[in-house]
């Protein structure tokens, strides 16, 4: 692995673990009762954390998808694939 792969997954695991730490934060609200306008905040900040992770997964990993499996071979993904892929996120 390249050090901009291993930068890269790094930057996607502290998000991921961001978003286990936040989700952990919206279970013990809910266990506490909280106001549910602090829980929906919280909760919404994980689905960020989320989506940015997957993103930066897409991003960093691009190059990959598009690259074909062997000299003159196929992309492994091809236009719409990689379109379905993005709108997963969205």
């Amino acid at each position: 692995m390249s050090p901009a792969d291993e930068a890269a997954a790094r930057a996607v695991l502290n998000r991921l673990r961001r978003a286990q730490g936040q989700l952990t934060a919206v279970i013990t609200m809910v266990e506490e009762g909280r106001d549910c306008r602090d829980v929906v905040t919280q909760l919404a900040a994980v689905s960020r954390a989320l989506d940015r992770a997957g993103f930066k997964i897409i991003a960093t990993r691009m190059r990959d998808c598009m690259t074909t499996r062997e000299e003159g071979g196929e992309p492994k993904l091809d236009e719409e694939q990689l379109e379905k892929l993005f709108l997963t996120l969205a």
